[in-house]
């Protein structure tokens, strides 16, 4: 093989991969007291007296609390004025403070206690009767607070959750860029290991090894498709095994400081066939068109739009019909793998400097082969911004 696709072994990639040597900086405590008082803000702009965020994502955002969510409640309550609130089981009191990175007033409960409660007896304090509740916390957790209070109205906080996290900082550009600089690498490992009988189980192990050997906790996810199986955007059932000419797909990513990489590359194992080139090639102009579209102020469906109509040009689709892009063109990234906005049509979410996105048209020849290219940008003053290289073509997928 050349440019880069088989030739090696795991052992020899293992070996050369160097952990990362120039870690971004983590998110300080000032940064996260500054999204406390925009949160605030947009509380009271959307005529809500409180806002509650349970464990995942969001309360990683604002507290620096990095746990998933269980049956158990851990949360953050933010009143309309003072300090925000935890709410946290008690015997979780040592691991919670020290992982806390805000100023907050903590409140816990003991095994036999009813963490709504709290919270109730909270809003009561604070003479809140309407309360913005984070869109991801379950509905028996929300139920069983509706009855622990009385009178109290829940609302959807997307808007103010998603007007707090679509908008990325300095630091979180940083960490970001530092995931997918990691994933690269590991991507451009992977294909140095290709050879005719490897099974997908087989990158799969690599690619977990080599997140780690870089200075990642492993791979957020993976996936390995070869062949036929490309043509189906989340793959078939069983084990992949490599064949000379089989289209190869590989989508892999994994965490720095909680934010993802996702990354995608499709290339061929051996010399690709004039279709395969052929659709690579509208691939690859497909999600030209779509960061060639992005500019503030332009609606999300707009790059969507823009990633289809190139595809139209060469006699695919139209909208989701193969062959052609079965799904949207891309999505949001940060802390959460996919978050919103999306660019997809009816997404009218207006582009803003500092949003993330993932720019992923892939096209499907049904039954055949599929060719996914994704990579991601930034929303800039002017347009947009690449976080790392593309792929230059299909038979030099790194360059």
């Amino acid at each position: 093989m050349a440019n880069g696709i088989g030739g090696s072994t795991a052992a020899a990639e293992l070996a050369a991969i160097k952990p990362w040597d120039k870690p971004a900086p983590r998110i300080t405590r000032d940064e996260r007291e500054a999204r406390i008082d925009h949160a605030r803000a947009l509380v009271h702009k959307a005529g809500t007296h409180a806002l509650l965020i349970g464990a995942g994502a969001s309360l990683d955002y604002f507290t620096g609390i990095p746990w998933g969510a269980s049956e158990r409640l851990v949360a953050l309550l933010l009143p309309p004025r003072g300090l925000p609130i935890i709410i946290c089981p008690e015997f979780e009191r040592g691991s919670l403070d020290a992982v806390l990175d805000i100023a907050c007033e903590v409140r816990t409960w003991e095994e036999h206690e009813s963490p709504y409660a709290l919270v109730a007896h909270a809003l009561n304090q604070t003479q809140s009767s309407v309360l913005s509740v984070d869109p991801q916390m379950s509905f028996v957790m929300v139920d069983r607070l509706r009855h622990a209070t009385t009178g109290l109205r829940t609302i959807d906080a997307s808007p103010i959750v998603d007007g707090c996290r679509r908008i990325k900082s300095p630091a979180e550009l940083a960490l970001m860029r530092q995931a997918k600089l990691m994933t690269l690498e590991v991507q451009r490992r992977a294909a140095a290991i290709l050879r005719p009988g490897i099974t997908a189980t087989e990158i799969r192990n690599f690619l977990n090894d080599a997140h780690r050997a870089i200075g990642a906790a492993g791979s957020s996810f993976a996936i390995v498709q070869f062949g036929r199986s490309t043509a189906y955007p989340h793959g078939l059932p069983g084990e992949s095994v490599l064949a000379e000419g089989d289209m190869v797909l590989i989508d892999t990513g994994c965490l720095v400081a909680g934010y993802n990489s996702d990354i995608t590359r499709s290339y061929v194992f051996g010399e690709p066939s004039a279709e395969q080139r052929r659709i690579w090639n509208i691939e690859a102009e497909a999600q030209q068109a779509a960061f060639n579209a992005v500019r503030p102020g332009v609606a999300c469906e707009a790059v969507d739009w823009a990633a289809r109509h190139a595809l139209q040009r060469h006699g695919l689709g139209p909208d989701y019909r193969l062959p052609g892009l079965p799904h949207r063109t891309g999505h949001g990234i940060g802390l959460s793998i996919h978050e919103a906005p999306y660019l997809v049509r009816g997404d009218m979410t207006l582009l803003e400097p500092g949003m993330c996105f993932s720019n992923e048209p892939m096209i499907v020849i049904p039954d055949r082969f599929g060719v996914r290219l994704e990579d991601h940008f930034f929303v800039t003053e002017t347009g947009a911004e690449w976080f790392t290289s593309r792929s230059v073509a299909i038979d030099k997928p790194f360059g």
